[in-house]
């Protein structure tokens, strides 16, 4: 072991307020530490000149330079310094820059106590591992060579490479993430690929929709129970919580939780412990939670529906997955490998999309997102008897609902030529090409409405739309 290692773990904690410092500085003595105390960077770094440490704590936010620049500054002068960064003024930008500066974690203000002590202790730890050994930690953070996150979820659009970038940045972390989009984005793949990056990667991964159990069974569900808690509880049962010990636990549907389950789980989070149903022992929960949900969490904590202090302790490091009409680059490349996937499981000869296959396909919307996108070819290829997926095998919602986007693109074409032109002509300040399309679209639905005198089922054949299409788009438009 390093010989540094021998002795008491030197920390060092840089923050300009001195009431946190202070406290920092007793907080971790009293675990037994060795703690130096730093007012700002230059005092950080001169302590680092003169000997090393096992641990940087630093704010980020201080007057004479960022605590990035300290950590950044401090792996010049001890490049296997690891380091932790805490700020009160939490952003998805500022993790991603401190995770990528090297920080092994990225803690908001205020913290709760037992889970600083945590981290630091994990962090040492790792450093420990680190000094007996050169190898590589198993599950470690991903060199250029290794595991990446679109190794597991499929796209090359701009908006899906963020995405990429943020999860093989906070993957290493033991921060509580969580993931936002609409239904059928691929929440728990993300969830997944971030847990295949993560140092827990040899642990289990346990997923739960929480929207799909009332709140007695989400309850042992996840907590477990002892044996005789309720009627029908004939032996102790182990939650999910347990059986992820060390690993990742994922809890889809955040939203749909109740008000008590959220008291509870915000008790997990912040002193990761919890009592199975029945059960007066506590128990310690060393997991890694990763949440989701399609529903606005920051409105439902306005409207009083979702606690504020949970939103705050699962929302660390949020991922926003766009919806699939947003990176319409992405629809060719997934849809192929989709086909290929259900052509080899059902022996179909269907292998590949046919042009006018593949432009529906990426002219429709996809209100139901990859989820759709699946269901739909899974479909088409179980029909299809040729080689190709055809437009004739889609289901006629899709045709009809990309026929009517092809329309509506033409009519915005038409509408910007000029009398001696055949090229649409854009303002030259530019404009918002989607919205511009969603309004001509609405005025469409609008006036079939009126011809039709309010009924739906002539307005969509005015239109060439299927009902199901027209009621979808009508909802989307509040007609």
């Amino acid at each position: 072991m390093n010989a540094m290692l021998t002795t008491a773990p030197r920390i060092l904690v840089v923050d300009d307020e001195r009431s946190m410092r202070e406290f920092l500085g007793i907080m971790l003595t009293r675990e037994g530490y060795d703690v130096v105390v730093a007012e700002n960077g230059a005092q950080a770094l001169a302590s680092l000149r003169q000997r090393p440490f096992d641990l940087l704590v630093s704010d980020i936010r201080m007057p004479d330079c960022s605590g990035i620049d300290v950590l950044r500054e401090a792996k010049v002068v001890q490049a296997d310094l690891p380091g932790i960064l805490m700020t009160g003024f939490a952003s998805t930008q500022t993790a991603i820059e401190a995770l990528r500066t090297g920080a092994l974690d990225y803690i908001s203000k205020p913290f709760d106590i037992d889970e600083m002590k945590r981290v630091v202790a994990q962090a040492l730890e790792r450093k420990s591992a680190r000094d007996v050994s050169p190898e590589p930690e198993i599950g470690g953070a991903p060199s250029p060579a290794g595991p990446r996150a679109r190794d597991t979820m499929l796209g090359h659009s701009p908006a899906m490479l963020r995405v990429f970038g943020l999860i093989e940045a906070i993957a290493g972390t033991a921060s509580t993430v969580l993931i936002t989009g609409e239904s059928g984005t691929g929440k728990e793949r993300a969830a997944r690929a971030i847990h295949r990056l993560s140092p827990r990667v040899d642990r289990p991964f346990v997923a739960l929709n929480c929207g799909a159990l009332t709140e007695t069974l989400l309850e042992s569900e996840l907590f477990g129970h002892e044996k005789g808690a309720f009627t029908g509880a004939m032996q102790t049962k182990r939650g999910l919580i347990e059986q992820a010990e060390k690993g990742t636990i994922f809890l889809d549907e955040l939203g749909e939780m109740s008000p008590l389950m959220q008291v509870k789980l915000l008790r997990v989070l912040q002193e990761r412990r919890f009592r199975r149903v029945g059960g007066s022992e506590e128990h310690a929960a060393d997991i890694r939670i990763i949440a989701a949900t399609n529903r606005d969490l920051a409105r439902m904590v306005a409207e009083g529906t979702f606690r504020e202090d949970l939103y705050y302790r699962v929302n660390v490091i949020p991922v926003a997955l766009p919806a699939l009409r947003q990176r319409r680059e992405d629809i060719a490349v997934i849809a192929r490998h989709v086909v290929q996937r259900y052509a080899h499981e059902m022996r179909r000869t269907a292998c590949d999309l046919a042009a006018d296959a593949l432009d529906a396909l990426t002219r429709y919307p996809w209100p139901g997102n990859i989820r759709e996108l699946e269901n739909a070819l899974e479909r088409a290829v179980a029909l299809e008897l040729s080689p190709l997926v055809t437009l004739a095998s889609l289901p006629d919602h899709i045709v009809t609902g990309a026929a009517t986007m092809a329309a509506v693109a033409a009519a915005v074409e038409d509408a910007g030529a000029g009398p001696s032109s055949s090229s649409p002509r854009i303002p030259a300040e530019g404009f918002d090409l989607e919205r511009h399309v969603q309004e001509i679209e609405r005025e469409y639905l609008a006036e079939a409405l009126r011809r039709a005198d309010g009924v739906k089922m002539r307005a969509a054949e005015l239109l060439g739309m299927s009902f199901r299409s027209f009621r979808y788009y009508a909802k989307k438009y509040n007609l």
